[in-house]
């Protein structure tokens, strides 16, 4: 990469182009992510019209828009003429109006029209996702026909590691790889080769129902199909891969109560950030009054029994730690479809057993610790203590089971992450440590 930079300063233009045609498209793509914006429009320029529209595939939606708002429209047709039809719709998504009406001008009118309908699916179903570039046969063809065929028209398909074969209305019937259709006699049928027993797709599948999918059926590809089961395009594991990517993001951020969002961080306006935030840190907030009330309402307890205070951090720091982990090990599971809403039962008896073995490894740890080394009194150390094992056993159960009801409620179970089981923790720590002090202390 120095050796190219290095070139381009030097205005080493044809030296330039012969280094980066060697490179993968990706790492091209970063490279001209880290120039700046008038240098990284003349390397773009410098490369091949094929490999261009690849390296523009995998460039950001920033990027994208200004070499599109750079560049002529003969140069934009060249590129929109070599992506996928999957790509050019993702474009359009992303850009502003003017650049839309900018790309759109240079599109045939059968294209526009196809786009058109690619668009009028709902975001992030198979509809959205999908590309039309595949390829498929006619089951009374044979092999040598086949292969044929494919070599005739698979040039700008996105994949042919498998072909589906249709019926004359385009109803899917079955599929067979290229692996099988190059190993098998050229007179052979493709009827006789093709699996008829294949899962497909509903163009109003949700994304993430389909990488379930990928991943139940370890594929690569699946058929997208309509109502009357037509074959209407193909997903590809490359964008299933983005799908994980996206959806992970989006549970890590409501398990940080936070509002999901797909910017770069550093993308992100500070104004975004903070109203992507403010929301849940309210309700977190006005929730934690209760806490406030059941101080207020023990106050007399507290008073009495002064010393009581310095053990509520430790108590309402190790319940919530408790409940986080069993609600995180609830929430993976729900979402690697591991556990189904009908276990809640057994994830109760699980967690309870747990927290019986958690709860009396910290319970005895704890009293050793503020009875024998540090001589707290004997029955201030067993309210401490006692109230340690029954609140850590609550939240563990509290945490394993909130999951699944916010899932039966479709709500997403990662609202019920850690800032949530944890405010909800700490006023049950707080409810049952003054009322053991209320009536083992007499208070």
């Amino acid at each position: 990469m120095e050796k190219i930079i290095k070139l381009i300063n030097e205005g080493k233009y044809t030296e330039t182009r012969n280094e980066l045609i060697k490179l993968n498209v990706v790492d091209i793509a970063q490279f001209l992510s880290e120039l700046e914006e008038d240098k990284s429009l003349i390397v773009f320029r410098l490369l091949p019209k094929e490999i261009a529209a690849e390296v523009f595939s995998y460039m950001s939606s920033e990027q994208q828009r200004y070499i599109i708002e750079s560049i002529t429209d003969r140069e934009i047709k060249g590129i929109i003429d070599e992506l996928f039809m999957d790509d050019t719709v993702d474009l359009l998504e992303e850009m502003p109006a003017n650049v839309v009406k900018k790309i759109l001008k240079n599109i045939g009118e059968q294209e526009r029209k196809i786009i058109n309908q690619l668009l009028m699916y709902p975001d992030y179903s198979a509809g959205s996702l999908m590309t039309i570039e595949y390829v498929d046969l006619r089951k009374e063809m044979t092999v040598g026909e086949a292969i044929r065929h494919i070599r005739e028209t698979a040039i700008d398909k996105e994949t042919i590691d498998v072909c589906y074969v249709t019926d004359n209305n385009r109803k899917l019937e079955g599929a067979v790889s290229i692996r099988k259709l190059i190993l098998s006699d050229e007179a052979a049928l493709v009827k006789d080769l093709m699996e008829t027993n294949i899962v497909s797709i509903h163009t109003h599948m949700d994304q993430e129902e389909i990488a379930d999918l990928f991943k139940k059926y370890d594929l690569l590809v699946m058929p997208v199909v309509d109502k009357e089961n037509r074959l209407v395009g193909i997903i590809t594991i490359d964008d299933i891969v983005d799908i994980i990517e996206q959806e992970n993001t989006e549970d890590f951020h409501v398990m940080a109560a936070m509002q999901p969002s797909e910017e770069e961080y550093l993308k992100t306006r500070v104004v975004k950030l903070a109203k992507n935030r403010v929301l849940w840190l309210l309700v977190l907030m006005i929730s934690s009054t209760f806490t406030g009330y059941i101080i207020r309402r023990f106050n007399d307890v507290l008073q009495s029994v002064v010393v009581l205070a310095a053990y509520i951090p430790m108590l309402m720091d190790t319940s919530g730690n408790a409940g986080s982990q069993s609600a995180t090990m609830v929430i993976r599971g729900l979402a690697l479809n591991e556990l189904k809403l009908n276990d809640i039962l057994r994830v109760i008896w699980k967690e309870f057993r747990v927290s019986l073995i958690v709860g009396a490894v910290l319970t005895i740890v704890n009293f050793l610790r503020i009875y024998l080394i540090e001589g707290t009194d004997l029955n201030i150390s067993a309210v401490v203590c006692m109230s340690l094992f029954i609140t850590v056993i609550l939240a563990k159960v509290i945490g394993g089971s909130l999951p699944i009801i916010a899932k039966k409620l479709r709500l997403d179970p990662a609202i019920m992450a850690s800032p949530f089981i944890t405010t909800i923790v700490d006023a049950i720590v707080l409810s049952t440590y003054f009322t053991l002090a209320t009536w083992l202390l007499h208070i």
